[in-house]
């Protein structure tokens, strides 16, 4: 399951789903509108495999990292998530579910960190060329 914060702009959720991603949002279609950010770990913890992407900075954190989630920080422009999402979710390292879970991930346009599972230390990932 993809799923995206609420803070993220229609017309960039409806672009993504425009390229055929199966696109869920917070309070469109889970969740419910207006959901508090402390609402959302225990949301993602009953739902199946998500990849949670937001753009809010609080979520890149090593200790939300869990097994039945992967946590995406976008640190992009606004009108530029959706083609860093399918940029990351097009990524050698982070194509599949099992690739991603138990993962919290930073995505910019220089590079991708990231806190994998079990991992002691931040991770840096460039780019494919």
């Amino acid at each position: 399951m993809i799923l995206l914060d609420e803070n993220i702009r229609s017309d960039q959720r409806e672009l993504l789903r425009a390229w055929r991603a199966s696109i869920d949002q917070i309070g469109y279609s889970v969740g419910r509108w207006g959901m508090q950010d402390d609402e959302i770990i225990p949301l993602l913890r009953r739902l199946r495999q998500p990849t949670f992407f937001t753009r809010d900075a609080h979520f890149y954190e090593r200790n939300l990292r869990h097994a039945r989630y992967c946590l995406v920080h976008l640190v992009v422009e606004r009108q530029e998530v959706a083609s860093f999402v399918r940029r990351f979710l097009s990524h050698p390292s982070f194509r599949t579910h099992a690739q991603r879970l138990g993962s919290v991930i930073r995505v910019s346009a220089a590079r991708v960190s990231a806190w994998l599972p079990r991992a002691r230390r931040e991770v840096l990932i460039r780019w494919p060329s």
